[in-house]
C-alpha cells in the first residue's frame, strides 16, 4: 500500500503544490459536465430535476418536496436510539449558536456620533431566503441537516428549503426528516447535485429560488455553485474534506492512526496528514497506517488506499515552528492539535477552519456533537473565509443620520473630494440643497 511520507525540507515544489491543492483539480476537471446540467434545469425546470433524479439517483419521483406524512413516517419508524443521538447532539449546536444568537442580538442595530452631529452605525438583519445543500449519494448525513438548519432558523431566515438527493425509492431517509425537523426545517426538496443548485439559482415550479446557498458538496456540486457565483451566493466554497493533525514527542502514536483516517476515510478525493517534527511519531504512524486502513470495510478501504497516495500521508518536518508554518501555509478545514503546550501552539494557527485541542478531542466530536459546525472552508479557503455560523445567515446594513450642524461642519470637506473626483452631481447635492 502506498502511503505519502513527506520530509518537508527534500520536499520538490511540484510535490507541495501537489499536497496544498489536495483534490480541488477535480472541481475544475467536471466544469464542462456542468455547464448543459444548469442550462438544462434553468430553461426545463421540474421536469430536468425528474429527470436526473431518474439518471442519477436511480429515483422515479411523482413531487420533488418532501409531504407531511413522510415527515410523520419518518419521525414513527427511526430507531429510538437515533432519535436521542440527534436530539442530544443537535441541542449541543442550539446551544452554541444561540449564545452566538445573544451576542448578535445586544448589536443588532447601533449608532455613535462620528463627529458633532454626524452619527454612523448599522443594524443586522437576517438573509431573506437560503438553500442549504445536504450531501447524499455515499451515505446521508443527519448530522449536516442540523448544523445547517440550526443556525439559519437561529438567525431567522424568514425563508429555508433543504435540498438532498432522494434514495432509490424516491425517499429521504428518515433521520434527515427527523433532524430537519428537530431543526424547524419543513420545506425539503428531494433534489441533489449540480441540479440542485440550478434549481435553488433559477427556481422552478416547484422549487423556489433562493438569494444563497449553503453546504459542502461533491466536486459537481462545488463547480456548480463556482459557475453560478455571479447570480448567488454561493457561500463559503466547501468541496472534499482535509485534515491535518498537528503533533509532537508527547501525542499517542495509535490515537494518532485512528485521527489520520477519522477525515480521510469520508472518499477518495480527502486529505489527511501527519505534521509532526518526531521520527518516531512518524515512522510509526506510517508504518501501522496500512494495517488500519485493512481492518476497515469498503468501500472505506479502497477510498483510502486511492487518497492516501495521492493527498494524504506524513510530512516529517525539522521542528513545532516549521509544522506551525506548514500547517498555516496549508489552511485546513479541521485541524486536531496533540501538542505538549497547546496554549503556545494553538494562538499562532492563524488559518484553519476549525481548531481541535488534545487527545479528548478527536475530529467525530467537532463532526457530530460538540457544537461548532462541521460546514468548513475547504481547499486552503481557510485562509479568507470562516466556519459556517449564524453569521453566514445574517447581513449587515450600514445607517447614517446628520443633524444640520453636522451638515455644516462635514459639507466642506466632501465637496473638496466630489470636486476632485470628478462628480459635479455629488457636489451639487450638497451645496444647492434647499434645507
Amino acid at each position: 500500500m502506498d502511503i505519502g511520507f513527506y520530509r518537508l525540507s527534500e520536499m520538490d515544489e511540484a510535490t507541495k503544490k501537489r499536497l496544498l491543492r489536495r483534490s480541488e483539480a477535480n472541481i475544475e476537471a467536471v466544469i464542462a459536465q456542468v455547464q448543459p446540467i444548469i442550462k438544462d434545469v434553468r430553461q426545463n425546470g421540474d421536469k430536468a430535476l425528474l429527470d436526473y433524479a431518474a439518471k442519477f439517483d436511480k429515483a422515479v419521483l411523482q413531487n420533488l418536496k418532501v409531504t407531511d406524512e413522510e415527515f410523520s413516517e419518518a419521525r414513527q419508524t427511526l430507531d429510538p436510539s437515533v432519535k436521542s443521538a440527534i436530539d442530544h447532539c443537535a441541542g449541543n449546536v442550539r446551544k452554541l449558536h444561540a449564545e452566538q444568537m445573544k451576542r448578535v442580538e445586544k448589536d443588532r442595530e447601533w449608532m455613535i456620533e462620528i463627529e458633532k452631529g454626524v452619527f454612523a452605525g448599522e443594524k443586522i438583519t437576517p438573509i431573506s431566503s437560503v438553500g442549504l445543500y445536504v450531501p447524499g449519494g455515499k451515505n446521508q448525513y443527519p448530522s449536516a441537516i442540523y448544523m445547517l438548519g440550526i443556525p439559519a432558523t437561529l438567525a431567522g431566515v424568514p425563508q429555508i428549503q433543504i435540498v438532498t438527493p432522494p434514495r432509490p425509492d424516491g425517499k429521504i431517509g428518515d433521520a434527515l426528516l427527523y433532524a430537519a425537523e428537530v431543526s424547524g426545517v419543513k420545506n425539503i426538496y428531494k433534489v441533489g447535485g449540480a441540479q440542485a443548485i440550478a434549481a435553488l439559482t433559477y427556481g422552478t415550479h416547484s422549487v423556489p429560488a433562493v438569494k444563497k446557498v449553503v453546504g459542502p458538496g461533491s466536486p459537481y456540486v462545488a463547480a456548480a455553485k463556482q459557475l453560478l457565483s455571479g447570480i448567488i451566493d454561493s457561500g463559503m466554497p466547501a468541496g472534499p474534506t482535509d485534515s491535518l493533525v498537528l503533533c509532537d514527542e508527547t501525542a499517542n502514536p495509535h490515537n494518532t492512526v485512528l485521527d489520520i483516517l477519522n477525515e480521510a476515510e469520508h472518499g477518495d478525493d480527502s486529505a489527511a496528514l501527519l505534521v509532526t517534527h518526531d521520527k518516531d511519531l512518524a515512522k510509526y504512524v506510517h508504518q501501522n497506517l496500512p494495517t488500519a486502513i485493512n481492518a476497515l470495510p469498503n468501500p472505506q478501504k479502497d477510498w483510502l488506499i486511492y487518497n492516501m497516495s495521492r493527498y494524504s500521508g506524513v510530512v516529517l518536518t525539522d521542528s513545532i515552528e516549521e509544522s506551525i508554518t506548514f500547517c498555516n501555509e496549508y489552511a485546513a478545514e479541521h485541524i486536531l492539535v496533540k501538542v505538549k503546550n497547546p496554549d503556545d501552539t494553538v494562538p499562532q494557527i492563524k488559518n484553519a477552519g476549525e481548531i481541535l485541542i488534545g487527545e479528548y478531542t478527536p475530529n467525530s466530536f467537532g463532526n457530530y456533537g460538540i457544537g461548532v459546525t462541521h460546514v468548513l472552508p475547504t481547499g486552503g479557503k481557510a485562509h479568507s473565509y470562516s466556519c459556517t455560523s449564524v453569521w453566514d445567515f445574517l447581513k449587515r446594513t450600514s445607517l447614517s443620520r446628520m443633524t444640520e450642524e453636522g451638515f455644516n461642519a462635514l459639507s466642506n470637506s466632501v465637496t473638496t473630494l466630489t470636486d476632485y473626483e470628478g462628480f459635479p452631481a455629488h457636489g451639487n447635492a450638497i451645496r444647492d440643497r434647499k434645507l
